[in-house]
């Protein structure tokens, strides 16, 4: 097939335009864009498209560079193609904003053309990129631990405009060439007595990407001649895949999800209940909507998060990229940028909240309440050896008494925490080695006898409260949401 049918079948199989749109084409001056400038020229007549060339001089090769922006200037004219050519500094922008010097001339770009397609009426920005730019972005993507949306590689038609150092409207960003091998592009050029320009910098090996292309693929070629096609039908694949999974995610997005100003929630049990890689796409959709890209957001911060959810006890954060935290609540998480206190029965530290057995105490300003019964020991069953809820405690009432204080800790409070066989120790050394947050010690609620500590809630009683086989009565303790906040003072009921 000619390269000329082979672009229009895939501007036509991925509805690239549409006729009377106005497209921009970033034309460096290289073989690829000099070649899709051509190619688009010969078939704007069959699509019913408008061009207008846009060039930036990126301000790091000098001279090279002036040459190259002239030369573009010339071929749109004699193209007889409307261009916009101007100069760019990527060596401020990527000082200013900390960005490696590929990372920054792509954004400067990026947005230049942006800023043309404004001034020109354009919504459509058609780039250069082919089938072998296809396979080193694969191989940078999964050597970076990228799922399953970075070994799509790039996409023939996206969205421009979702990252959040984007200054515009979304623009519609084409890839016509993505099918097109690079000897092609080349063979074409020739056929067509094309000179496009040569840059050195595409040989400088200190670029990741030049390492990829002149390094890494011609060493996988030594193993698969074909490893390029195989990579581009893998990514082909992937993307099937991937948008079948889109599906999945936003159905359970749209089920459990729960955005608020600068967070998202997701209910704890229905999430423990989801596929593995159902949670880390919504882990991954959650980062993309509070910081509008997933630019650094790798398969190990995604496993991480997803793990950390499962197995770290309640009251725990997590760090993920790009200034983001994850909390874990009792019956919730969220992930968001600033550390709320989490969704779990907690106190102010200078609360004293006195109660006596049974009745309730309600922690205020909370939605939680703290309610004590006595059980005879045949009632509880199994429930005393086998309790799961953390927030939830079976004592020995006989020798617990039945009027307690909930209050937070104090300087040099200590227990015997059970299982320690009657050894005593330091609550705050006890807080460290059980891993509780430290944004949360000072609010977690003790439950205290005239004598001790007998439960630190959520997290261990004392070993001298303990159920026994001689236990007779069985004080049961239980932190209980209600249907609103408590508004007021402290109070027992």
């Amino acid at each position: 097939m000619e390269l000329v049918d082979k672009v229009h079948n895939t501007v036509r199989t991925h509805s690239m335009f549409a006729r009377g749109d106005v497209v921009v084409v970033g034309v460096s001056g290289g073989p690829d864009s000099l070649c899709l400038l051509h190619v688009l020229r010969e078939l704007q007549g069959e699509l019913g498209i408008t061009l207008h060339a846009g060039h930036l001089d990126h301000g790091i090769r000098g001279e090279e560079s002036r040459a190259d922006a002239e030369y573009v200037e010339a071929a749109a004219r004699q193209w007889r193609v409307p261009a916009t050519i101007e100069v760019g500094d990527v060596p401020a922008y990527s000082a200013q904003h900390k960005l490696a010097t590929e990372e920054a001339a792509r954004r400067v770009r990026y947005l230049f053309l942006g800023r043309v397609a404004r001034e020109v009426g354009a919504d459509h920005i058609a780039v250069g990129h082919n089938a072998d730019d296809q396979v080193e972005t694969i191989l940078m993507h999964w050597m970076r631990g990228s799922g399953l949306g970075g070994l799509r590689g790039m996409l023939p038609v996206q969205v421009l405009g979702a990252e959040p150092w984007w200054d515009g409207p979304p623009l519609k960003l084409v890839r016509p060439l993505l099918d097109v091998p690079r000897s092609e592009i080349e063979a074409y050029c020739q056929r067509h007595e094309l000179e496009p320009r040569f840059d050195r910098s595409n040989l400088d090996l200190t670029y990741h990407r030049n390492r990829i292309r002149h390094e890494l693929i011609p060493h996988l070629e030594s193993f698969n001649p074909r490893i390029r096609e195989v990579l581009r039908r893998s990514a082909r694949v992937i993307t099937d895949d991937y948008d079948y999974l889109r599906l999945q995610r936003l159905q359970a997005w749209e089920a459990l999800a729960q955005e608020n100003e600068g967070t998202i929630a997701f209910p704890l049990r229905p999430w423990l209940e989801l596929h593995p890689s159902l949670q880390r796409q919504l882990l991954r959709e959650a980062i993309h909507r509070l910081r509008r890209s997933l630019r650094n957001i790798n398969w190990i911060h995604v496993e991480q998060a997803r793990l950390g959810i499962e197995e770290q006890p309640t009251g725990s954060r997590i760090t993920l990229p790009q200034g983001l935290f994850l909390f874990k609540g009792y019956d919730t998480f969220l992930i968001g940028e600033e550390m709320p206190l989490p969704d779990l029965p907690l106190m102010e530290p200078t609360e004293e909240l006195t109660f006596e057995v049974p009745g309730i105490v309600i922690l205020p300003e909370t939605e939680w309440q703290l309610a004590a019964k006595i059980i005879e020991r045949v009632e509880s069953g199994h429930s005393v050896e086998d309790n799961d809820d953390p927030w939830q405690a079976y004592l020995d009432l006989d020798r617990s008494g039945r009027r307690f204080v909930l209050r937070g800790r104090r300087t040099g409070d200590s227990f015997q925490p059970q299982g320690m066989g009657g050894k005593s120790k330091a609550l705050n050394d006890f807080m460290i080695d059980a891993k509780i947050p430290q944004h949360i010690r000072d609010r977690l609620p003790l439950v205290v006898s005239p004598t001790h500590i007998v439960w630190v809630s959520g997290y261990r009683i004392d070993e001298r409260v303990k159920v026994t086989q001689q236990t007779e009565h069985v004080l049961h303790l239980r932190f209980v949401k209600s249907l609103a906040p408590h508004r007021g003072s402290a109070s027992a009921i």
